[in-house]
This record gives C-alpha cells, structure tokens and sequence, in this order.
C-alpha cells in the first residue's frame, strides 16, 4: 500500500482538532507537522529553538497557507520552562498531546531537579506534562501520543539507578529513559475512561539521533543509512497513527516487518514484566510530585 492510499484510508479531517507536539523541528516531528497541517489541525509547537521554529513555521505556511499555528517556547530539560510551558498550554483547547522530542548522545549533565538530562528531557518532563494536562485531555476526551523506541530493548530498569546516571553507554541511558516513559504511561492509563494513550515508534529512520556518530564514521555510513532504512516521511507514518488509533494496555504502533520497515502495525509488547511495569510507575509518580513540589 502507498503512502498516499495509507492516509486515506487510516486518517481523517482534523478540523477542529489541536494538537500540541515537542520536538517539532527534527526530522521526524517537522514531517509529522505537515502530515497533521494537511489535515487541518491546529499545531502548537512545543520547542527551544526560535530560529528553527520560525523556519519550521514559515515553510508550513508556505505549504498550508490556512494553518493554524501557535508557538510555545519548552526546554525539556529546564523545569521551569516546563511548569510555564505547561501553564500556557492549560488555557488551550488542546485535544492531543505528542510526546515527540527526544535526546539520545547529548552532553551529559544534571538538571536542577537532580536527574540526568537525558532522563529529564526523554522521560520526567514529558511525564510531568501529562500529569498536568490530564484534567484537560479528560474534558476533551483527548490523547496522549508518547514516541517511544525499540532502544527501550536495551536496558532493564535498575531502582537503584533510576535515570541511568552512572551509565555511560548512550544506547543504554536513552533507551531506560523511553522504558521508563512507555510503561509508566501504559501504567497511568491502564483504568483511564476520559482520556487515551497511544505509544508508537519509527523503527530506524534517518534523523538528527541517528547522527550522534563520529563525524567520520557518520561520514561513511549515512549514504547506506538512507537506503537501508526509511526515510522520515514513511517512518512517521506510525507517529501520525497513534494520533487517529489508541493503543491498549501494553501494545505499541510501529513498522509492521521486525519493527523496523514498513506500514504502521499495532503489537504487544513483551519487554517488561508487571513487577517491572508497576515499579516504574511508582517511580515515575514520585519522580512528578517531586518536581510539582
């Protein structure tokens, strides 16, 4: 099935509808923006960069000049910017909400709330906006689309280590912080009756993240990258579905074939136990009254 006959069977007018999303300006987010823009949406784009957001802007008016866009400065891993962040977005009639942003092989540091900024940006803060924004996403009976990553294979939840700060490997501390975000969602919308979840992924597509390598070994590989894997118009595709499909208790939407190519396609997860899951809950409860205090 094309791209073109996928839309028109998987999606409609989205007239009427907000969406606020982060990370609107990366690979993956600029193109689900126009995705979400052709369907008449409204955006508000959640990001740190006023340069690229003007940019990002400009060329979606270009492109649907009746677009209706609104701009909302968010640094994930300021809480400050967060909690105002959140303020604004509470006088909204925001109807879904996409987790998108994400930071992979970063300049590691500790925040002001004393977790690692990976762990901030990937999995606390955009927690903490859920938790704000629910009572509003009940009342519109709205959504909450978290971009999760097969990386979450990678690493086990560790109690003792919760953001993964002794970690050094990027793979590893990248992937406990979507871990941590996924199950914890899966957790908090478990009896939700208002409000849905949808948790989607890529699979492996041609991004900024996928450019965190040396810069020569990026130099040699890139080329093969954007022929072997799909590009970000295709991957977000499964993106785009978690906006028009929930997902139930412990499933996911991504590449139909290995999780990695294809069409979007729902399927269970299997990477985490209850005991896991329900742990990671917890933490993620007490991680959001910690930064709400």
């Amino acid at each position: 099935m094309s791209t073109k006959k996928w839309l028109a069977a998987h999606t409609h007018d989205l007239t009427g509808v907000t969406v606020a999303i982060t990370g609107p300006t990366g690979g993956l987010g600029t193109e689900l923006c126009r995705y979400l823009a052709a369907l008449n949406a409204s955006l508000v784009l959640l990001d740190r960069n006023p340069e690229k957001s003007a940019v990002l802007r400009e060329q979606l008016q270009a492109q649907f000049p009746d677009v209706s866009l609104r701009r909302i400065p968010l640094d994930l891993a300021d809480i400050t910017s967060v909690r105002v962040a959140c303020e604004q977005l509470k006088a909204l009639p925001i109807d879904v909400l996409i987790h998108n942003a994400g930071a992979y092989s970063i300049p590691r540091r500790t925040c002001d709330t004393g977790l690692d900024n990976v762990f901030q940006i990937n999995c606390a803060s955009p927690y903490y906006l859920t938790r704000e924004l629910l009572p509003l996403l009940r009342e519109r009976s709205g959504r909450v689309v978290m971009v999760s990553s097969i990386a979450h294979n990678y690493a086990i939840s560790d109690p003792n280590d919760m953001d993964f700060s002794t970690r050094r490997p990027a793979r590893l501390v990248y992937g406990n912080a979507k871990r941590h975000l996924m199950y914890a969602l899966h957790q908090l919308f478990c009896d939700e009756t208002d409000a849905t979840l949808s948790v989607v992924h890529p699979g492996i597509t041609f991004t900024n993240i996928t450019s965190h390598y040396p810069p020569l070994i990026f130099t040699v590989i890139k080329h093969p990258l954007k022929v072997i894997f799909m590009k970000p118009a295709k991957a977000a595709l499964c993106l785009l579905a978690g906006v028009f499909s929930p997902c139930e208790y412990n499933t996911w939407i991504g590449p139909r074939l290995w999780n990695i190519w294809g069409l979007p396609l729902k399927k269970h997860l299997h990477t985490a136990d209850e005991a896991e899951i329900k742990r990671i809950a917890a933490a993620a409860e007490e991680t959001y009254k910690k930064l709400k205090a």
